[in-house]
């Protein structure tokens, strides 16, 4: 019995993850990677983070290294933050949230009252619930089923997931304070969803981040290299500057992949670690088309508008993650579902010389970095001039956010010009998303059961990554190639190509 071979398309996490573990279980890896570098959106623009920067469910990230028979503190450095996040609505209304659930509710009490404080002891409760509901019987199989989840969880069980009411009525019925409103709702912008349409199960993700939030010493892109050095370790090829062109059958099967500039790589099975919504427009040709649903515009998730700068910041006292909230939701997310950038966003900044509590780790006399996020429509496919430091729409959305900090107490003087990067650009980096970052957005209580599992209808061919099941984030992208890679040695087995070992370590995400 041979060693399968495998193409791996795209090197983000899901990828990443997926590459390490094929090749510690003996298969011949190759990545295949249209940039420069590894990571995918866990970017860097001159040293600050431009991707994602809320590392949560590190049990995940363990159960790769344990997987690869590594130690996953002898590479990366986590520190546990016990502040969550700082929030604020204006210059006197700011509550932070802690990994200590009580301290969480004396801040609460302290700001809203005691009945609010015990409201969200309820609410944390029913997040735990649901998350535990969900956790093996859908996040941790390798393809989201309606049908296994009524077999495995008992019907009293089910019904406390509440996939039928909006997270935005949820929170109204257990907060009367608009704030807290706005707070837990905003939780489901971690997936690129409104919470005036997502389902209340996303109650789920408040849970999962005061499970625990780390910080990686040296920056979040310092986990796409340490997994690059230890795939190399493991003989993974990595060949970046590689585009593919399309994804080859042979009688009805993956067979390899053709890059762009003709070159053939032959491959028992290929796993697509990019949108699938690629897929699904054609861009990798048409056997590799019907592999996954089409993804339709209009259920894309939003995409965003980036700001990454070094700038001196007076007057509002930045933690680690700061969300600045915009004084009305309902026209904020009305705005975004009609296709257009809000006149006053929720701007969330990651303070990146800071530790959790707001304290800098040390001098920035080129000023300290910052990355401010606002969301944005996915309509960059349809709007491809749109983008630039000089587009005027950008540059609004640029004052509008700084307006939204002032209006909080925070004054930012920028010490060099920084990046600005919108739907448009991310649509040219993440093609046939339309700039959506997250996949398909989970609108609708059976929005999750639409998003693909790990095996695709075109045999050979698997996906990873944000738009994969089980979902976006830094984390669940991991858990996304460690249930590929599961998947791939299992279909290893059963057609003789090899006998893998089986992972090591679980998976569990609390």
């Amino acid at each position: 019995m041979r060693t399968p071979r495998v193409a791996v398309v795209g090197a983000g996490m899901g990828g990443l993850c997926a590459a390490l573990v094929l090749a510690q279980n003996g298969a011949g890896v190759t990545v295949l990677e249209r940039a420069s570098n590894v990571g995918g959106k866990l970017r860097q623009l001159d040293g600050i983070d431009a991707g994602p920067t809320v590392l949560t469910m590190r049990p995940v990230l363990q159960s790769v290294f344990d997987s690869a028979g590594e130690t996953l503190d002898t590479h990366l450095q986590l520190h546990p933050a016990e502040i969550l996040a700082r929030h604020a609505w204006n210059e006197r209304d700011r509550l932070d949230l802690f990994a200590d659930l009580r301290q969480s509710a004396d801040a609460i009490a302290a700001l809203c009252g005691a009945e609010e404080a015990r409201a969200f002891l309820r609410y944390s409760e029913r997040a735990r619930r649901i998350h535990d509901t969900l956790d093996r019987p859908f996040m941790r199989q390798p393809g989201p089923s309606l049908k296994r989840l009524l077999r495995d969880v008992p019907p009293s069980q089910l019904a406390g997931i509440d996939p039928f009411r909006t997270l935005w009525r949820e929170t109204a019925r257990h907060f009367r304070d608009p704030r807290l409103r706005q707070l837990f709702g905003r939780y489901s912008t971690y997936c690129g969803s409104s919470p005036f349409r997502a389902p209340a199960t996303l109650m789920l993700v408040s849970h999962v981040e005061r499970s625990g939030v780390w910080l990686c010493q040296g920056g979040m892109a310092r986990i796409a290299a340490v997994l690059r050095a230890l795939c190399e370790k493991r003989g993974v090829v990595f060949r970046l500057g590689s585009a593919v062109r399309d994804i080859g059958t042979t009688n009805g099967r993956c067979d390899g992949v053709v890059l762009e500039d003709g070159e053939r790589i032959a491959s028992d099975m290929v796993l697509f670690n990019a949108d699938v919504a690629a897929l699904a427009s054609g861009g990798f040709g048409e056997a590799a088309r019907r592999a996954v649903p089409a993804t339709r515009p209009r259920r894309r998730s939003f995409s965003a508008v980036t700001i990454a700068l070094r700038a001196c910041v007076s007057g509002f006292p930045l933690a680690r993650h700061s969300v600045f909230f915009s004084r009305d939701y309902p026209a904020e997310f009305a705005a975004l579902a009609g296709g257009q950038l809000p006149f006053a966003p929720t701007v969330y900044a990651c303070a990146q010389d800071r530790d959790d509590s707001g304290a800098l780790l040390g001098p920035v006399p080129d000023g300290e970095r910052l990355l401010l996020v606002m969301n944005a429509p996915a309509n960059g496919d349809a709007r491809p001039g749109a983008d630039g430091r000089d587009a005027p729409e950008l540059r609004r959305y640029e004052q509008a956010s700084f307006e939204e900090l002032r209006r909080c107490g925070m004054e930012i003087r920028q010490t060099a010009p920084g990046w600005i990067t919108g739907p448009a650009r991310f649509a040219q980096m993440f093609p046939g998303t339309g700039g959506g970052l997250y996949g398909q957005a989970t609108h609708g209580p059976l929005a999750s059961f639409r998003r693909p599992g790990s095996r695709s209808r075109l045999p050979g061919l698997y996906l990873a990554g944000g738009s994969a099941h089980p979902g976006p984030g830094l984390s669940m992208a991991a858990l996304s190639g460690l249930l590929a890679a599961e998947a791939m040695l299992a279909d290893c087995v059963s057609t003789s190509l090899s006998r893998p070992t089986a992972i090591a370590g679980g998976m569990s995400m609390r």
